[in-house]
């Protein structure tokens, strides 16, 4: 899996407040015990399989530490890799190698993390027509990196924040007095916008409702696959159809072979463990 879209301003903003935060007014320990002028080499290595992510993420903090760093990579991201290999290779000045290493670490980890958990849903739907998505329930401030390591696992992307699409949800339908009212109101205020509109339904009276209401998507939500089978039915390929709520590595192709297009999956980034990478480093000439 070759991902695309890498948010590289996203990404070089949070370098910055990562290294502020981890470095502060300074590196005492390297300081006080690496001599100025030793160079090293770092190899950053796999520790357990899965599909390697933030590798650019990585070499922009060990760029940004000290320009004087080289980084190369042996993989791309989105590829699998095993544990023991060589992910990535950093050579320069020990002292900003040292700085840099957690900060790197913690990106790659985090993000192949979520590539990796990722791509397991991915696999469990292969041979149905569903879609893994991921949802908005990303770290604050992580989300475009969050959702390129979905992409690098092989998932797609739902929507990037409350600007780029309409999600009715249970909350608007009470307050806008329906599923019908809240349709009405977004179709009378977008204008000129030509936003998708999606609508949160939990029974089938409530997707009757939604599809007479004239909607791009319906989401299924928290309903069983027997439920969600009888409203793909119901459906008919009118629009599209989003199961999401319970979802779960043990059940999701159960939900798949209920007909849906989607499956949204919070878990891929809220619940996702870092991916155990290290790096060993040795001076050199």
């Amino acid at each position: 899996m070759v991902c695309e879209g890498f948010p590289y301003r996203e990404a070089l903003r949070l370098v910055g407040l990562a290294l502020r935060e981890d470095v502060g007014p300074g590196d005492w320990t390297t300081l006080w015990t690496v001599p100025p002028d030793l160079r090293a080499e770092g190899t950053i290595s796999a520790e357990e399989e899965g599909v390697i992510c933030g590798l650019r993420v990585a070499e922009m903090v060990f760029r940004k530490v000290d320009p004087g760093l080289s980084f190369s990579p042996r993989f791309r991201d989105g590829e699998r890799v095993r544990p023991g290999d060589v992910v990535a290779v950093v050579e320069g000045p020990a002292r900003g190698m040292l700085t840099a290493e957690r900060t790197a670490l913690n990106f790659l980890g985090r993000l192949s993390g979520i590539a990796t958990l990722t791509a397991r849903y991915v696999e469990a739907l292969r041979g149905t027509k569903a879609r893994v998505l991921d949802t908005r329930k990303t770290t604050p401030g992580w989300r475009a990196l969050e959702k390129y390591a979905v992409r690098c696992g092989g998932g797609e992307n739902h929507r990037m924040g409350l600007y780029d699409m309409v999600l009715i949800k249970d909350n608007h339908i009470a307050l806008a007095g329906g599923i019908a009212e809240a349709v009405r109101r977004v179709r009378e205020s977008m204008g000129s916008r030509k936003l998708k509109v999606e609508v949160e339904v939990r029974t089938l009276k409530e997707l009757e409702e939604a599809l007479a209401s004239g909607v791009d998507r319906v989401l299924l939500d928290n309903m069983s696959p027997g439920d969600v089978k009888e409203a793909v039915g119901l459906v008919q390929g009118k629009v599209e159809v989003e199961a999401s709520g319970g979802i779960t590595l043990e059940n999701i192709r159960k939900y798949a072979e209920a007909g849906v297009d989607y499956i949204s999956v919070g878990a891929i980034t809220h619940s996702a463990r870092s991916l155990n990478i290290s790096m060993d480093l040795r001076p050199s000439g």
